[in-house]
């Protein structure tokens, strides 16, 4: 009989693992990831936001395993007879899902995505991200427990099976299916992250109906006749519950004004850090974190966790910035934007930043777009099971979906001690404008 090990989790009750997933999970690779705190250093507005994206990594399994047996369950004919699915493809795949969702946040940077701004661009311009480092490590450091597990004689699973599902690589062909159970708009990643940070934080906002959601996910065909992760009809407002949490979370925690400035700082004080270990190496930017490959770089770059960035910010060897976060005199915010500012309220922070000159510090852009209304849309399957099924959207549905609008958010800091001037500059320019606007 296989033995398997019970993990108590606050959101999720127990999470089962195999001795292979185990294994996985005692791999210092993974172990890597309880020194990485989920959320940063939002500690500093939220005490209790001290959770890391081990427990993170192990809850986005748990849901991931969840949606997929949920699918399976209640379109296993369709699989079978519209996609070609074989029980043994199916239990495949199932295991795939779990290792990959595992080891989704592996190659997370020191405090998370603060620190992403830090890693450099490909031959293409385009900048690394955090699952370009996971699927590095699961490939050079990781191979040997991933592939030569006994548990794995009967899936013949690589890691570059793994890396492959992690960056969406075609060659999974129909098996890439699967990839949005952990990379979408509906993935168990934000599914959990959003009741995990809740729960954390203590705060309501990230709640919603995660069983009900779960219920309702199925799999269809497009009008492509490509198959596409779905939700049945009656779910949508399980999903639009989902859509509206994060908006919610986004606006009310991860762009809450003083937990963006600590991102500010942090990445400061890592960019000074990285700047002085790697001042002699061969890497051409010294500043920022080396590219996921080749094998040497990534190991150099899994040595960086919040703890040893901590540990040097302790010693005094971030500058000014590590000061800023040993001291929690973090700068202060003296004008922000509406979330989704006008052509007048441009010109008005121009004008404020303008006459604040050398008072600004730096100045914070939160971005965020809440849903993707083209190619990604939630597609919503009507009539389930009936000859005369039909796939829709879930902005077509949905007048709420419809209505959230991208959110472009600046912010205009100062250091603390010049808080006091610059807020009477900017009341003053405030009184100008308004007795213009009275005229």
């Amino acid at each position: 009989m296989e033995k398997t090990y019970e993990i108590r989790d606050p959101i999720h009750g127990f999470i089962v693992l195999n001795e292979w997933e185990a294994d996985i999970v005692n791999h210092p690779v993974f172990q890597r990831l309880r020194r990485i705190r989920q959320l940063s250093l939002t500690d500093m507005v939220y005490p209790g936001a001290m959770h890391t994206r081990f427990e993170h990594s192990l809850g986005v399994m748990h849901v991931a395993t969840r949606m997929f047996d949920e699918i399976v369950k209640r379109r296993k004919e369709f699989l079978k007879t519209e996609l070609s699915f074989t029980d043994g493809g199916l239990e495949r795949d199932r295991v795939l899902v779990r290792l990959a969702s595992l080891l989704h946040d592996v190659g997370h940077a020191p405090f998370s995505h603060a620190a992403e701004d830090l890693m450099v661009k490909d031959d293409s311009g385009k900048r690394y991200k955090h699952e370009n480092y996971s699927a590095a490590a699961v490939i050079y450091i990781m191979q040997d427990v991933i592939e030569n597990h006994p548990l794995n004689q009967n899936y013949d699973i690589s890691a570059q099976d793994v890396a492959d599902f992690l960056n969406g690589n075609t060659r999974l062909g129909r098996c890439l299916l699967w990839r949005d159970l952990v990379s979408s708009q509906l993935d168990a990643d934000r599914a959990d992250y959003l009741l995990r940070d809740s729960h954390h934080i203590g705060v309501a906002y990230g709640r919603y109906d995660l069983n009900r959601l779960l219920v309702t996910m199925t799999v269809a065909i497009d009008e492509t006749d490509s198959p596409v992760l779905a939700v049945e009809e009656g779910g949508e407002h399980a999903a639009e519950g989902l859509i509206i949490a994060r908006y919610m979370m986004f606006t009310q925690v991860y762009f809450q004004h003083t937990r963006r400035a600590y991102d500010y700082h942090s990445i400061q004080a890592i960019k000074t850090l990285l700047g002085k270990v790697q001042k002699y190496s061969e890497l051409d930017i010294k500043d920022a974190f080396p590219p996921p490959t080749p094998r040497k770089n990534i190991q150099e770059y899994l040595k960086w966790d919040d703890w040893r960035v901590m540990g040097m910010v302790h010693d005094g060897q971030a500058g000014e910035y590590g000061q800023i976060l040993m001291d929690r005199k973090h700068h202060r915010c003296v004008y922000a934007t509406p979330e989704i500012p006008d052509t007048s309220d441009l010109e008005f922070l121009k004008e404020v930043n303008d006459q604040l000159g050398d008072r600004v510090s730096f100045v914070d852009k939160a971005e965020r777009s809440w849903y993707k209304f083209e190619a990604a849309d939630i597609p919503i399957l009507l009539r389930p099971g009936k000859k005369d099924e039909e796939l829709t959207t879930l902005s077509t549905l949905s007048a709420v979906v419809r209505g959230l609008k991208a959110v472009s958010q600046t912010r205009i800091y100062v250091p603390p001690e010049k808080k006091k001037e610059s807020n009477n500059i900017v009341q003053k320019l405030r009184k100008e404008r308004r007795q213009e606007d009275e005229r």
